[in-house]
């Protein structure tokens, strides 16, 4: 029997979407009601009022420069738009702190920009009574590794000066500029005859930075010997020089999961052997070889064991020694990050050991990422690398020796 509405235990009727109940048993409200309207307004009016929203600050074109540099995610991704908050600078906005965050963005991502590189030539000959070697180091620093001389003509006068004026102030700083002078084959005789000298030598011995500066120097010395013949100023004593670069360098250990080394060098144990040649193989004065084969006078592929894998440095030597007939090819991987970024110019550290390889008589088979990369599996690579070495005169297996 159905219970008449309004008697105990019979279901209340649902309120319609959107209304409001004030308690169980009492009626309900529409939301858009006059009264749940009045309440609102009365609420809102108890409330205190928003904050207004904070203001974005207007940053001219050096702040704006500044404020790119520093944040991280940009300098993940490169922004075009540099270009564009350096030309609308003034320059009394570019500060050696803007400027050395402008380098320091270009060397890590190794961005060859023509336009922003010769604004910091530009600053660096402008404000070079206030530059210290300290700062100067930092603002070379992207010419040296992006393999980029300037235009502006007051650029090496202006580092010579500041070399002969800071020079005995800060040696790390010295030998750190001279480095990227030395990348660009642009060095200075007389910063030269400064960190050659005995004093020189001496004061940098038992720093804390003194096996660096060693090793710098023994680069410079080599660079010196290589490509220098007329400079007839102090060298540094043999007892004093190290191995340069005496293993791979620290960017091929860190990307060595995407380099072609390994798939290259189980393509030539296949076809030449692995008494054939040498992988990783540190030739005087301390430059890492990627692959080292010897080679006989009728372009046979000789086996490394039975030849002294060395050519003599320093190269005069082989005036007064036995003439070795055998030749030493030296295989060259040539990586993606080996060059600059979206370019076909290598890092000013690349270039220059392979041209300090070909000063001393090692011929080099460049293997570029490009031809690597569209090799499809091992055979084909083998193909490859057979092309390669036969463009080269080389013949191996029971005809070659």
């Amino acid at each position: 029997m159905r219970r008449p509405r309004g008697e105990p235990g019979s279901r209340a009727p649902r309120p319609t979407e959107g209304a409001i109940c004030a308690g169980p048993g009492e009626p309900c409200f529409p939301s858009d009601g006059p009264l749940v309207r009045a309440l609102e307004w009365e609420r809102r009016c108890r409330l205190p009022p928003k904050p207004p929203p904070p203001l974005r600050p207007v940053f001219l074109g050096g702040q704006r420069l500044e404020a790119a540099l520093s944040c991280p995610r940009f300098q993940r991704h490169p922004q075009q738009h540099l270009i564009r908050s350096l030309a609308e600078a003034r320059p009394e906005e570019l500060t050696p702190h803007v400027m050395v965050l402008l380098a320091q963005h270009l060397a890590r991502h190794r961005l060859r920009e023509p336009q922003l590189l010769e604004a910091i030539a530009h600053f660096l000959v402008v404000q070079e009574a206030q530059l210290n070697s300290k700062v100067v180091q930092k603002l070379v620093l992207p010419f040296g590794r992006l393999n980029y001389l300037p235009l502006e003509e007051q650029f090496m006068p202006c580092l010579e000066r500041i070399l002969a004026r800071e020079a005995g102030l800060a040696p790390l700083a010295t030998v750190n500029i001279l480095m990227s002078l030395c990348q660009l084959r642009c060095l200075p005789f007389r910063a030269l005859h400064f960190v050659f000298s005995p004093g020189f030598i001496n004061h940098i011995s038992g720093t804390p930075h003194a096996l660096t500066v060693q090793r710098y120097l023994s680069l410079l010395d080599t660079a010196v010997e290589l490509e220098l013949p007329g400079y007839r100023g102090p060298r540094l004593p043999r007892r004093q020089q190290v191995p340069i670069f005496p293993q791979p360098l620290i960017a091929d250990r860190a990307r060595c999961k995407y380099s072609h080394k390994d798939i290259v060098a189980e393509g030539l144990r296949q076809l030449l052997g692995e008494e054939k040649y040498r992988q990783d193989l540190t030739v005087p004065p301390g430059y890492c070889t990627d692959f080292l084969l010897c080679v006989g006078g009728s372009g046979a592929v000789l086996p490394v064991r039975t030849q002294n894998p060395f050519l003599p440095y320093p190269p005069s030597s082989c005036l007064h020694a036995t003439r070795d007939p055998a030749q030493r090819v030296v295989l060259m991987l040539r990586e993606r990050w080996h060059f600059c970024r979206d370019g076909r110019v290598l890092l000013g550290s690349r270039a220059l050991r392979e041209r300090h390889l070909g000063l001393m008589g090692y011929q080099l088979l460049p293997l570029p990422f490009e031809e690597l990369e569209s090799q499809r599996g091992l055979p084909q690579l083998k193909s490859y690398l057979r092309q390669k070495l036969q463009a080269l005169g080389l013949r191996w297996g029971p005809e070659g020796g």
